[in-house]
């Protein structure tokens, strides 16, 4: 059974129009129709993209447990750690805003500095943040408040791997545009 031919000739302008090399990568055809391989790689993850969706859902759930664990259990506390905890409750509610900010628009429009600053603010003070509240038994760690870290951990560790492969596939085509645009 042949196609009709309004259908054959809209698919065959398509695979005109869009050439897919070895790789699997896609590559858009210019105005002039000249193919230039790897003119416009894809290089946001889905996996990243997947992660940093679900987290931010997930962000306020984990903050509104949070800030009703912190109102229970602050009568108990000493007085050093109610500052403290409260101090990286407002600390990580600002960076996570910030981090999954970085995040989307790094990851989505394919942008190096965005991204290399979100995989370290995920690094470097989300991480260690979380940690801190997973495994400091002094705070008097609820079952809630355990659940709900060991799942921001889960996420803030799968976004940071996956925004170093991503960050790093994305430094090595800028380094080959740049190396190719010097012989044009």
């Amino acid at each position: 059974m042949d196609l009709p031919d309004a259908i054959r000739k809209r698919l065959e302008d398509f695979s005109r129009n869009v050439l897919f090399d070895q790789s699997g990568t896609r590559t858009v055809a210019r105005e002039n129709d000249t193919f230039l391989p790897h003119d416009k790689r894809l290089l946001s993850s889905l996996h990243l993209q997947m992660s940093l969706y679900f987290n931010m859902w997930f962000f306020p759930l984990w903050w509104i447990s949070e800030a009703v664990m912190l109102h229970l259990k602050y009568p108990a506390l000493p007085d050093y750690y109610k500052f403290i905890l409260v101090t990286v409750l407002i600390l990580m509610t600002l960076i996570e805003a910030i981090r999954l900010f970085l995040g989307y628009s790094g990851n989505l429009q394919e942008q190096v500095p965005e991204l290399a600053g979100f995989w370290l603010l995920s690094i470097l003070l989300q991480f260690p943040l979380i940690l801190f509240q997973l495994f400091n038994e002094a705070i008097l760690i609820q079952p809630l408040e355990r659940g709900v870290h060991i799942v921001l951990a889960i996420f803030i560790l799968a976004q940071a791997l996956s925004g170093f492969v991503t960050l790093r596939d994305m430094v090595r085509h800028t380094g080959r545009q740049f190396h190719l645009r010097q012989f044009d």
